[in-house]
């Protein structure tokens, strides 16, 4: 597992890149996009909060605000977050990770409850949540790339 938390690290870190690349676009929704690079970040933590915590009956390290902003099927809201909600979404891209690796490795995250996907896959344990979540987060990283070019 410890490549799997390694590939994930490196994935938010590729993602946290992108967001400091674009400071004053980060939140501009391209045309063909339903989402900004912002909000595709702050999804992503939420995503793997929910299906790595959530679901394992664990408390999750972010607040209820943050997954009803960003959860499935959410989109941006008029409001934009201020310099101390980004700020927390970039500290929480690479903490989240190391906090949920420390977790899994003092077996807090053991114990599951099945989950079907959206995308037909059905999550019958943490490991494979761990492995579908950087699955997912690659594809919202390959959004933003894809979002990039349409700056």
């Amino acid at each position: 597992m410890i490549t799997t938390f390694e590939h994930l690290l490196q994935t938010r870190k590729n993602i946290l890149k992108i967001l400091e690349a674009n400071v004053g676009k980060e939140h501009f929704i391209p045309k063909g996009f339903n989402n900004s690079l912002y909000w595709n970040a702050a999804h992503c933590i939420v995503t793997q909060q929910l299906l790595c915590y959530k679901l394992s009956g664990n408390k999750m390290i972010i607040d209820d605000e943050l997954v009803d902003l960003y959860r499935k099927g959410t989109k941006p809201l008029g409001t934009l977050p201020n310099i101390i909600e980004v700020g927390k979404v970039k500290d929480l891209l690479t903490t989240s990770i190391e906090q949920m690796e420390k977790d899994y490795n003092d077996g807090l995250l053991k114990d599951y409850n099945e989950y079907p996907t959206s995308y037909g896959i059905t999550l019958k344990s943490v490991n494979d949540a761990i492995f579908f979540n950087n699955m997912h987060e690659a594809l919202h990283l390959g959004y933003m790339m894809a979002m990039v070019k349409s700056l």
